[in-house]
């Protein structure tokens, strides 16, 4: 799936006008995005240099943060949207994390690679860890700490008081809605509390 299909994907899932705080933003790209096709306003997160230099040349607002250390600066509901797309697989405290997002935001929408899909399965079977276009690093080499399934996020989610509004699949461009544990390379979520 190339990047502007997920941008397009996640964006559908904004109100117009949201403000809108995206953890782990990278280029600011999807920022970007809801910016001038949704009027959305806010903030991206990111820690890397070169990535926040690739923000503020997109005219991305961005905040130079670690993630690690929470959201304490933001206040309860400060956004309309927060947004974990590709971070929450980085983070050690995923599950702090997704409270945290709950909190600061009214929506929060997650998407990661999804473990779950065939591909994927057949690679542990056969006794490999899987390296695909969406897990694209060998087992020694990648920047994910964890890795996570629809049907798994699914469970944390409500574990922590979470609704899920909407959830689906994303693969090679197209929503997968049917079997997206299976089906799916990239597992989305929107969610409220």
């Amino acid at each position: 799936m190339s990047e502007h299909q997920m941008i397009e994907s996640i964006a559908r899932l904004v109100p117009p006008g949201s403000r809108v705080l995206d953890l782990g933003c990278g280029d600011g790209a999807l920022m970007a995005h809801l910016r001038d096709t949704r009027q959305c306003t806010g903030y991206g997160v990111e820690i890397d240099d070169t990535k926040v230099q690739a923000c503020l040349r997109r005219g991305v607002s961005v905040l130079q943060l670690n993630l690690e250390a929470g959201l304490t600066m933001f206040g309860d509901d400060a956004f309309d949207v927060v947004l974990q797309i590709d971070t929450l697989q980085h983070l050690r405290n995923a599950e702090t994390m997704l409270r945290e997002t709950a909190r600061v935001g009214r929506i929060g929408i997650v998407a990661f690679p999804n473990f779950a899909h065939w591909p994927n399965r057949v690679a542990v079977l056969q006794g490999r860890m899987p390296v695909t276009k969406r897990l694209p690093f060998q087992w020694y080499d990648t920047p994910n700490i964890r890795v996570g399934t629809y049907a798994d996020f699914e469970v944390l989610a409500r574990s922590c008081g979470l609704s899920v509004e909407d959830s689906f699949g994303l693969h090679e461009g197209r929503e997968v809605r049917s079997l997206p544990n299976l089906l799916a390379s990239t597992a989305v979520f929107k969610l409220k509390n």
